[in-house]
């Protein structure tokens, strides 16, 4: 492995802890196309299950930062994933079946729908001090257990971790507040990307050397990016609509790349 691919590993996991650590979701699916594209690895089945351990690995060190400044409903997140995961287990077979050409293109089309539908203004949580209990159990649990089954669906099937559908997904089902929603969502984006990287991984579509330069270099970005969103959380919203332009400019890339 020559020096800039280590460089660019770095880069590329760099970029995905970052971006997580800002608004809770979207590294992940900025990894396959920086696998892919900057990295440089052929195969897009090995990129997914690669991007799946690194993106994973990332939310986790991520996670720990949010904890400790208590943004993490634990029994939420808890009940979110373990829904996701039976999703994401059933995902990742349908998506290792496909074609990698094909699979790369709905990709592709997946990027673009998410992009545009993160233009959408989000409407504001009311609920900080939503708490899954025996008392709101039948409220919540009819919300949390469907939505957190659908995202890994397409977690597992696309390879994603799916902070991006997650953080909606928890503001919708329980309204806490958006940056509870980001902490809480990464305990499910590293239980879906485990789910997910256990699958590809299992039929040999995983680089464990790519894995650890992305590791170290998401740890240097979520060490940037949770103090940096702190002192940045008066422009959140014009990161995400930053950040969406560049999903949708990226997804179209892949899209004619994958059709090519």
């Amino acid at each position: 492995m020559g020096l800039d691919t280590i460089l660019a590993a770095i880069a590329a996991g760099s970029a995905i802890g970052l971006v997580l650590a800002l608004v809770g979701g979207g590294g992940s699916i900025l990894a396959v196309p920086l696998l892919v594209y900057v990295v440089g690895v052929s195969s897009p089945h090995a990129a997914i299950g690669t991007a799946a351990v690194a993106v994973a690995l990332n939310a986790a060190s991520s996670l720990a930062g949010h904890a400790r400044n208590g943004n993490v409903k634990w029994p939420c997140a808890v009940t979110f994933a373990l829904a996701g995961v039976l999703g994401a287990a059933l995902g990742a077979e349908a998506g290792k079946a496909m074609d990698g050409q094909r699979l790369l293109a709905l990709f592709g089309a997946l990027m673009v729908l998410v992009g545009l539908s993160m233009l959408r203004p989000r409407k504001t949580a009311d609920n900080p001090d939503v708490r899954l209990e025996r008392r709101t159990a039948s409220v919540l649990l009819p919300r949390l257990v469907p939505t957190g089954f659908g995202v890994g669906l397409l977690a597992g099937f696309f390879g994603i971790g799916g902070g991006f559908l997650i953080v909606p997904g928890l503001v919708m089902a329980t309204r806490m507040p958006l940056r509870i929603a980001v902490g809480t969502s990464l305990v499910v984006v590293t239980a879906l990307g485990l789910t997910t990287a256990t699958s590809y991984a299992l039929s040999g579509y995983v680089d464990w050397v790519l894995v650890g330069l992305m590791v170290v270099g998401g740890m240097i970005g979520a060490l940037v990016g949770i103090p940096l969103g702190k002192r940045l959380a008066s422009h959140k919203r014009a990161m995400e609509l930053g950040f969406a332009a560049l999903v949708i400019a990226i997804g179209g890339y892949v899209i004619l790349r994958g059709l090519a």
